[in-house]
């Protein structure tokens, strides 16, 4: 009997326990209220209900919960903001839904141990800006920066624009405390940079997907304020040319602090979120978004230089300087909403997953979405952290398409573009995972040898395998 069979259904006796545990306002069964709770950002084509949601507001909430669901094999699903595009936090079993939301404080910033301390439901911009009064930097956040939880980040390793300066979330979490599917609670890390004490079981916590255990605190390295910064938009010609552009700024020696590429048709529909436009966007075929930091005035001024001629020597048709801090985040926030202002144009398009390739192939990746879109006959927006090889295709439904077959029919598509990214020698996602949506291509193309030490790991930390359970592998 597999173990989707060894669940059992929520009985009142349990919704008592559950309420004696949280308290009832703290959790809700009224289909009303847990609507919300049954879908991400993937769309509610993928949603499914969970029994009951409980919003638990400290650890000891949370591991009373765990260790009742894992007494009862009851199915719990913990859930952050919702943010991801992966299924990850959908309840496909049903169950208990574990939402983090209440525990949302900012405990405590270290600055001499340069640390900031948090819970898993901070929204990650309110902890940047509350360390950056500061004078520090919390650098580990993705494009989601104003909706997503600093667990739901940890969660998934998420990335983001400054990856190519300080890499992805993973380099940034120090230390958790982390509540196991029995209810046991552990503390993994600390307020170190520097350990060989062990296996290393903070790391194969971040980016494990909810499906190992709940991270309740998370202590989180932060950086200095960065310098002085300048933001460059660059139109260019054709794809190819903003690509070579930006391999031939990396051997300049410029250190980037973000480098991010827009296609046509993302940027029409980002401007046309915002109201706004960006120069020459009628006859570019891509644009790129580059900041850079200088330690010195001197050390700017090179970099500005060099960006400029590098890019022009490479086909931009312009480069044009952020004149303020204003329009520098102006033109942001067109790169950080172009996943809703697709969303915006077409409702039913699929933000399906992202990939990465080493960035001589990103090129070959970006050629292969074209030749998909033509072979399909559908239209892909394409946009991502070019600098890192990481590429976001969004696809627009066609109208000859019915609603009910689209979501297989995407899958298909981008199944068959995860395959193109790892012959290329890439992976399936560099930032939004595999939750469910991508689990038949994940088991399809990962080697059963390493499925198997996964799978052995997730018995280690889940042997009743009620922690978000259908998630990665079967």
């Amino acid at each position: 009997m597999s173990l989707s069979e060894k669940y059992n259904k929520i009985t009142p006796e349990i919704l008592e326990e559950l309420k004696s545990i949280v308290g009832p306002d703290n959790m809700a069964t009224d289909e009303s209220a847990i609507e919300a709770y049954s879908c991400d950002e993937s769309g509610k084509v993928y949603a499914r209900m969970p029994d009951v949601v409980v919003k638990p507001e400290n650890t000891q909430q949370v591991s009373n919960v765990m260790r009742l669901a894992n007494r009862e094999m009851i199915p719990v699903t913990a859930r952050g903001a919702g943010s991801g595009i992966a299924g990850g936090a959908i309840p496909i079993k049903g169950g208990i839904l574990l939402s983090l939301e209440r525990m949302n404080r900012v405990l405590e910033i270290d600055r001499i141990n340069r640390v900031a301390v948090v819970e898993p439901g901070v929204v990650t911009n309110d902890l940047c800006q509350m360390v950056l009064k500061e004078g520090l930097m919390y650098a580990g956040y993705p494009m989601s920066t104003e909706t997503s939880f600093i667990g739901g980040n940890i969660a998934t390793n998420a990335g983001g624009a400054k990856v190519i300066r300080y890499g992805s979330t993973r380099r940034h979490v120090l230390g958790i405390e982390v509540v196991l599917p029995t209810g046991d609670v552990l503390e993994l890390g600390g307020r170190i940079r520097k350990q060989t004490w062990g296996y290393d079981l903070l790391q194969i916590i971040i980016g494990s997907e909810g499906t190992l255990g709940v991270v309740t605190k998370a202590i989180l390295n932060l950086e200095p304020a960065p310098g002085d910064t300048v933001t460059f938009l660059a139109p260019f010609p054709s794809i190819e040319e903003a690509v070579e552009a930006v391999a031939a700024i990396l051997r300049a020696g410029v250190v980037l602090m973000a480098c991010e590429f827009m296609d046509q048709l993302s940027t029409k529909c980002a401007t046309q979120y915002h109201n706004t436009t960006f120069p020459m966007q009628d006859e570019a075929k891509a644009f790129l978004i580059i900041q850079v930091e200088g330690q010195t005035p001197e050390q700017l001024d090179m970099y500005i230089e060099k960006v400029g001629e590098t890019c022009l020597e490479h086909g931009a048709m312009e480069v044009f300087t952020a004149e303020s801090s204003t329009e520098s985040r102006n033109i942001w926030k067109v790169r950080e909403s172009f996943a809703e202002a697709v969303r915006a144009v077409d409702p039913n398009a699929s933000l399906s997953g992202d990939m990465v390739v080493p960035m001589p192939k990103i090129s070959e990746m970006v050629k292969a979405v074209g030749e998909t879109a033509r072979k399909y006959d559908i239209t892909i927006a394409l946009g991502g952290h070019i600098a890192d090889g990481n590429i976001h295709p969004l696809f627009f439904k066609p109208d000859r398409i019915p609603l009910e077959e689209w979501p297989d029919f995407v899958e298909n598509i981008v199944d068959e573009l995860i395959g193109v990214a790892i012959s290329l020698g890439g992976v399936g996602s560099g930032e939004h995972g595999v939750g469910f949506l991508k689990k038949h291509t994940f088991m399809k193309y990962e080697a059963k040898s390493k499925l198997e030490v996964m799978r052995g790991i997730k018995r280690a930390f889940d042997p009743n395998g009620i922690l978000n359970p259908g998630k990665l592998f079967d």
